[in-house]
């Protein structure tokens, strides 16, 4: 989601105070400050002639720890004409919600699902970033929820729709979410208070107030602006190649089409760091021949080279241990950590790898034939799954720690002697002879067959279940060739690999396409 703004309608500034509640909902997570944020609102409220209470609801861990924090403000002198204290709710009430401030996409989805968000009352205040649930990560497919459809979810169930990146805001800031989220509810001119009593509330609390005024401020004008045209969709750009990748970016730049130049080109550079620069060539002696049939059987889209070329540089850089030993222990990621973690110069940073390597994962990084030994030899698995059951924590900030990562990704140069990638290249080299097979017969059919890698990722079960989907579908491709509409009825199969974590659908599907078969002979 870009930091554009979506969407914004400027409300009437400084609604004068009335007998009933003001009410507010904060849906943040963890680490994000939504207790700040509402601690500021309070603190501002009641140095402002307000009465005002906070309480925070725990959410569910799938939403890593989401909170919903809810404050109601009461203004005093009303109170007091009325001679008694306000009777204030704990929690949010649907249809009663002035303001719903949400640190992230899906919560703002969450809130209006809920009915916390009404077109005749609430306004509201969404970061456009993305943390991602347990089940869109696990899902097999793409299962992230339509961020556009949040969106305009947002613009219909809300009086007032501020939306915003405030996260990366927050990052450019050097600041946390909450302060670009208060300087946005400031900006949304919806609560009885000008910019000064927010800013004076920042600066009681005592905490980050340099970096917390300057993300508040970022915050404030990002929702009074106007709203701004979508920017319209950047053009895909070639990758930047070093001097080294040179020599095989001129290979591909005079014997590759120009409409495979961008995907081809980052896989010489993935497959390079991978592994080396000979691991880039043979990945291009691989495309060659696609190439030669997509110029002869295809529509001059190469829609067949783009799709080969982006599944094998994915297939060819497998993650094993020794590229997860490798990414953890480069300057970039300690880098990349510190300044997330926003470490000052007085800080020491830890780093705890939690890892749970099984017998398969051992068995992979040896040679082919220890491997197979060990797999095969009931009791050596045993013996080793015994030691690693309770799983290892490694400090990549100390010394023997790095050490003991640094060892296992040394042993990237021994990679082609391993048994996973003896095994892996003979499974990618067949399904290249389906491809190159299919081309000049069903052009369509061998597109899909040169799509069907998407179902190999993860590690662990995932990928034991991936690799099954996958060599379910080449072993259904000889029944599949004898049918009408062969290319649809595979992205079928697929679509149902991919629909859930069990094999249930794609087993139903393949069960039909048997049934058909069967009627059809």
């Amino acid at each position: 989601m870009s930091s554009s703004q979506i969407s914004h309608a400027v409300p009437p500034n400084n609604p004068a105070p009335s007998a009933r509640s003001i009410n507010i909902a904060v849906l943040a997570m963890g680490g994000e400050g939504g207790g700040v944020l509402a601690d500021w609102i309070v603190d501002m409220a009641e140095h402002s002639g307000y009465l005002a209470q906070t309480t925070s609801v725990p959410g569910v861990a799938q939403r890593t720890g989401s909170t919903i924090y809810y404050v109601e403000l009461f203004p005093e002198a009303e109170a007091m004409k009325a001679g008694k204290p306000p009777v204030m709710a704990l929690m949010p009430v649907p249809g009663e919600v002035d303001v719903v401030i949400a640190s992230e996409l899906m919560e703002a989805g969450r809130a209006i699902t809920r009915g916390l968000v009404t077109p005749d009352r609430t306004t509201l205040i969404a970061s456009t970033n993305r943390v991602f649930s347990m089940t869109e990560k696990t899902a097999m497919g793409d299962g992230r929820v339509d961020a556009e459809a949040l969106l305009q979810s947002g613009r219909e169930a809300a009086k007032t729709f501020v939306a915003y990146d405030f996260a990366s805001m927050a990052d450019e800031t050097r600041s946390v979410i909450s302060a670009t989220l208060f300087g946005a509810l400031a900006g949304s001119a919806t609560l009885p208070f000008n910019g000064k009593q927010f800013e004076e509330a920042i600066v009681r609390s005592g905490i980050s107030v340099e970096s917390s005024l300057k993300a508040f401020a970022a915050g404030s004008q990002a929702a009074i602006a106007p709203a701004s045209t979508p920017a319209p969709a950047t053009k895909t750009t070639i990758p930047k190649i070093g001097p080294a990748l040179q020599q095989l970016a001129s290979r591909v730049s005079a014997n590759f089409p120009a409409a495979s130049h961008t995907i081809v080109l980052a896989g010489i550079q993935r497959l390079a760091d991978y592994q080396d620069l000979a691991y880039a060539a043979e990945y291009l002696d691989q495309l060659d021949p696609v190439k030669i049939l997509d110029q002869q059987h295809g529509k001059n889209s190469f829609a067949l080279l783009g799709e080969t070329a982006r599944y094998l540089a994915l297939w060819m850089s497998y993650e094993d241990a020794i590229r997860v030993a490798d990414l953890k222990t480069r300057r970039t990621r300690f880098e990349r950590v510190q300044q997330e973690a926003r470490v000052e110069s007085k800080q020491l940073l830890e780093i705890n790898e939690f890892l749970h390597p099984r017998v398969e994962e051992f068995a992979d990084i040896l040679p082919a034939r220890l491997g197979s030994w060990i797999l095969r030899t009931q009791w050596v698995a045993a013996l080793i799954n015994r030691v690693t059951k309770n799983g290892k924590v490694l400090k990549t900030t100390s010394l023997s720690g790095f050490l003991q990562l640094y060892l296992v990704a040394s042993l990237r140069r021994w990679r082609r002697s391993t048994l996973r990638f003896k095994r892996e290249h003979q499974r990618i080299h067949d399904w290249l002879s389906h491809v190159k097979e299919l081309a000049p017969l069903d052009y369509e059919l061998a597109l899909e067959v040169a799509e069907c890698p998407r179902l190999i990722k993860g590690y662990g079960d995932t990928y034991v279940l991936g690799n099954r989907n996958f060599d379910a579908l080449m072993q259904a491709l000889p029944a599949l060739r004898r049918i009408k509409d062969a290319a649809a009825h595979l992205r079928g199969l697929r679509d149902a690999a991919l629909a859930d974590d069990t094999g249930a659908q794609l087993a139903a599907a393949l069960k039909e396409l048997s049934i058909r078969q069967e009627a059809s002979v």
